[in-house]
């Protein structure tokens, strides 16, 4: 997931478990068309957060075992307490670690390494893609999800007072983006070859839904998230829509509209050591 800028563990969470439920039949369809040679058996799952992956590839691969490594404490714990609900807590371990560091703990010899929206994070990406092709069993797969930015929810002609704020939005925050997460929507097919990998399969893959409570919270959240660093970038009547959109008990509140979608691209790479 990308994010504006660090927020809470808990406020991240909201987010991600939202990503999650309003894509799960998409996440769904992507593990299901991985270029696999057999089913694998044990899976890492690199900056999993609340699971989102984990428990699509546990759906996915009945007889795998995950490995879920984050840095936060926090998503960890909550991915545990999702694991004993659903009763597969003996087929998923949790790591905390930081694939930024230098050293990685033992996360065993995978047959899939899956990283869905989290490399844009690594300060070291091209380090970071050395180390899985190391890492992977013999014939292995590492499969790649990462997103050109963060949804869109708003058609273009609103709000009805200030039409395209939410595009004056993201654009207000780019610099920063630029600066703090340089390498979201990169291409990683050629930093997947530069490690050592032969690219099988690139596809990208165009999101469009509507509907629901959860869009309607996905947005809000997102929105609220995006505020804090667009501000600066927004003409006071801008942000003033803005806000009204955020108020949850005003009658111009995402939460109240019935014509939100939610609008993305994501890309997926699957690659194999050579």
């Amino acid at each position: 997931m990308a994010h504006p800028h660090q927020h809470s563990d808990s406020d991240q969470a909201e987010i991600l478990d939202l990503d999650a439920e309003v894509f799960a039949e998409h996440t769904a369809d992507i593990t299901a068309r991985l270029p696999l040679r057999s089913e694998p058996r044990r899976i890492v799952d690199l900056g999993c957060g609340t699971g989102a992956g984990t428990f699509a590839l546990l759906d996915r691969f009945p007889d795998a075992q995950v490995t879920a490594v984050d840095t936060s404490a926090g998503h960890l714990r909550l991915l545990r307490e999702k694991a004993c609900a659903r009763g597969v807590d003996g087929r998923v371990r949790t790591v905390q670690a930081d694939l930024d560091g230098d050293d990685w703990p033992d996360l065993g010899t995978p047959d899939l390494v899956w990283a869905s929206a989290s490399l844009h994070h690594m300060a070291h990406p091209d380090r970071v893609l050395r180390r899985v092709r190391e890492l992977l069993a013999p014939g292995g797969l590492f499969a790649v999800v990462e997103l050109a930015g963060f949804p869109r929810f708003l058609p273009a002609d609103a709000p009805e007072n200030r039409p395209g704020l939410e595009e004056r939005a993201h654009a207000a925050i780019d610099g920063h983006h630029a600066e703090h997460l340089p390498h979201r929507g990169a291409d990683w097919g050629p930093m997947l070859t530069a490690a050592g990998f032969t690219v099988e399969g690139e596809r990208t893959l165009t999101f469009e839904g509507g509907g629901g409570e959860a869009v309607g919270r996905y947005a809000h959240g997102g929105l609220r998230r995006l505020r804090g660093a667009a501000a600066p970038g927004l003409v006071p009547e801008d942000l003033a829509a803005l806000d009204e959109l955020l108020d949850t008990d005003g009658p111009n509140s995402l939460l109240h509209r019935t014509d939100l979608a939610v609008r993305t691209e994501r890309t997926v790479w699957a690659a194999r050591a050579r």
